[in-house]
C-alpha cells in the first residue's frame, strides 16, 4: 500500500472553526475569599481559619496557632488538615491501620484505642483526618499564597533564590 492509496479519499477544507483558547485563571482569588467560600466545610469560622493559617505558616506550632484564633489545638489541627497540610495525624502508620479497622467495623472502639495506645483526643483527631479529605481549592489557595512574594520582600526573595549561586563577600577564589 503506497502513500497515494492511504491518502485516497482524504479531503482538506479551507475553513476552520475558531474555538478560542480555553483558560482557567484563578490567580485573582485570595485565600480569605476561598476560606469564606468553604466555611461550612471547615471546623471553625473563616476569620479564625485565616488567623490559624497565618500563625502556623509563620512558624507557630498547632497549639499556639489555635490559641491565636481562640481555638482548641485539635480544631486548629483539623483546619490545617482540611487546608492540605501534611503530617497532622497524631498516629503512626500502624496505628492508622488499626483506626481504619475500627472505622470499617472490624474492631470495637475500645479495642482500637487499646491497640493504638492513643488518647481519646488523639484518636478523635486521627478519625477526623481519616474521614475528611483536604479541600482541593483550599490546598491550592494555601500553596499559591505560600509561594507568592511578599510586598517589599522582592529583593530578599531574589537574594534567597540566588543564594546558592553567588559567592559571599568573604568567598575569594
Amino acid at each position: 500500500m503506497g502513500l497515494s492509496e492511504i491518502a485516497a479519499g482524504v479531503e482538506s477544507t479551507t475553513e476552520q472553526v475558531d474555538r478560542g483558547v480555553a483558560t482557567v485563571d484563578d490567580t485573582g482569588v485570595d485565600l480569605d475569599r476561598r476560606l469564606r467560600e468553604h466555611e461550612t466545610a471547615l471546623p471553625c469560622t473563616a476569620a479564625a481559619a485565616a488567623t490559624v493559617l497565618e500563625e502556623y505558616r509563620s512558624g507557630a506550632d498547632v497549639g499556639v496557632a489555635g490559641e491565636s484564633a481562640a481555638l482548641a489545638p485539635v480544631t486548629a489541627a483539623k483546619l490545617l488538615h482540611r487546608c492540605g497540610f501534611d503530617g497532622i495525624t497524631p498516629l503512626s502508620p500502624t496505628a492508622r491501620r488499626v483506626l481504619r479497622d475500627w472505622l470499617d467495623g472490624r474492631l470495637s472502639r475500645t479495642e482500637a484505642l487499646e491497640l493504638t495506645g492513643a488518647t481519646d483526643a488523639a484518636f478523635a483527631l486521627a478519625a477526623y483526618v481519616e474521614t475528611h479529605d483536604p479541600i482541593p481549592e483550599l490546598e491550592e489557595a494555601v500553596r499559591r499564597e505560600a509561594t507568592a512574594p511578599i510586598a517589599g520582600d522582592a529583593a530578599v526573595s531574589k537574594r534567597d533564590a540566588l543564594a546558592g549561586t553567588v559567592n559571599g563577600i568573604g568567598d575569594r577564589r
